[in-house]
This record gives C-alpha cells, sequence and structure tokens, in this order.
C-alpha cells in the first residue's frame, strides 16, 4: 500500500486503498450518500429497498474502480479508515464508456432503470465540464465521526497530489448537490464553473484548475 504525498500530522496519512479496505470504503461510501439528493432520485427512496439498491451500487462502483486500475485514497488515523475518495483518470470509465461487466452487474443488483439512469447522470456531469483532460473526482467521504476536525481538506490534498502527479490533467472536477459541500469545496480552491440539472436536482459543477484562473 503506497503513500500518497501530502503534509499531514503524524497520525494522519493518505495512501491507495488496499483491495482489503474495500469493504469499509463501501461502507463509508454508503454513510455518506444515503442522504443524497442525486442518489435517492436515481435510486428511488421513497420506494422500498432503496438502501439496498445503493450499496449494491456502490459496490459495483468501487469494483469498477479497483477493476479499471483507478485511484481510490484512503485516508487513516492511526490504522483506522477514516476516508475515502474515488478519482477518475482523464478519459477512462465514465458515462457512456462503462465497460460491459459494470453494467451487468449493476444491472443484476440495481436494476436496469437504476443502471441507465446512473450512466446518463455521469455522462450529463462529463459533458458539462468545460476540459479536454481532466479527473472527476467521483466519490469522497469521511466517517461521520471524524467530520468537522480538517479531515475532509487532507483527503483532498491527497486528490490534488493524484492532479499534480498527472501532466496531462487540466484540473479535478467534482459535481456537488449540497451547500455545506459547496462551501467546502469553495475554501480548497474548487472554482464554480456552471450550474448542472441531473433529472430532478440541480447543483455546481465545481472544478481545481492545475493553473489557476
Amino acid at each position: 500500500m503506497n503513500d500518497v504525498k501530502v503534509a499531514t500530522d503524524n497520525d494522519i496519512r493518505a495512501s491507495y486503498l488496499p483491495a482489503s479496505e474495500l469493504k469499509v470504503a463501501a461502507s463509508l461510501l454508503f454513510q455518506a450518500y444515503q442522504d443524497d439528493p442525486i442518489f435517492m432520485d436515481i435510486f428511488d427512496a421513497d420506494d422500498s429497498g432503496y438502501e439496498q439498491r445503493l450499496r449494491a451500487a456502490i459496490r459495483e462502483e468501487l469494483a469498477a474502480f479497483w477493476q479499471a486500475k483507478q485511484p481510490i485514497l484512503g485516508l487513516y488515523l492511526g490504522e483506522a479508515l477514516v476516508g475515502v475518495a474515488c478519482i477518475n483518470s482523464p478519459g477512462r470509465g465514465l458515462g457512456s464508456d462503462r465497460f460491459w461487466h459494470w453494467r451487468l452487474k449493476m444491472m443484476l443488483s440495481a436494476g436496469y432503470f437504476n443502471t441507465r439512469q446512473m450512466i446518463e447522470k455521469e455522462q450529463i456531469i462529463v459533458d458539462s465540464v468545460p476540459l479536454e483532460q481532466f479527473h472527476m473526482l467521483s466519490f469522497i467521504a469521511i466517517h461521520p465521526l471524524h467530520q468537522q476536525h480538517g479531515f475532509g481538506h487532507y483527503l483532498v490534498a491527497a486528490v490534488n497530489t493524484v492532479l499534480e502527479d498527472s501532466p496531462e490533467s487540466e484540473g479535478v472536477a467534482i459535481y456537488v448537490t449540497s451547500d455545506k459541500y459547496r462551501e467546502f469545496f469553495k475554501e480548497c480552491d474548487y472554482q464554480v464553473v456552471k450550474e448542472v440539472t441531473v433529472g430532478k436536482v440541480t447543483g455546481p459543477l465545481m472544478i481545481h484548475y492545475r493553473n489557476k484562473r
């Protein structure tokens, strides 16, 4: 497990996530995204089985990231995983480019309609990014017990390190669906470039540029 070079306290470190931590990472992401408006819309939060569908989707997302060798970052406090971030490298595995086995597994676990909506959601967001080559921060989460203690800034700094190590990338994009996250990413030097509507939800598309604009 390789550490990501980022300034941290002695007990805090960021590293690429090993396979043994994927289940813990899935649990963190579920806690972070179960109330997210986008996922509540896509996976029918008002219908029974919502949590099951969302958990299945997150499992398949993490498996897809792992199989495609996309960066999955873990933030550790001592030996405990307290944060996770999933990043798509430029031009890799988003929207209609999803590989067939991911689609099949997702359809079996989350349903055809939900899978189609997930892919359409990604395509809308990707098409809205005004860059040619960029990273997409698809998921980011901090354990609920460790929020409001600066851990999110450490994790975003690790994401920025991935950007710095990829000279072909012009920046990191993220689609934000709540005001508190808009303010957080603004503090982390992300700029709002446009408002994007996905299904019934509208939120800002934000970018951290390699070269400040």
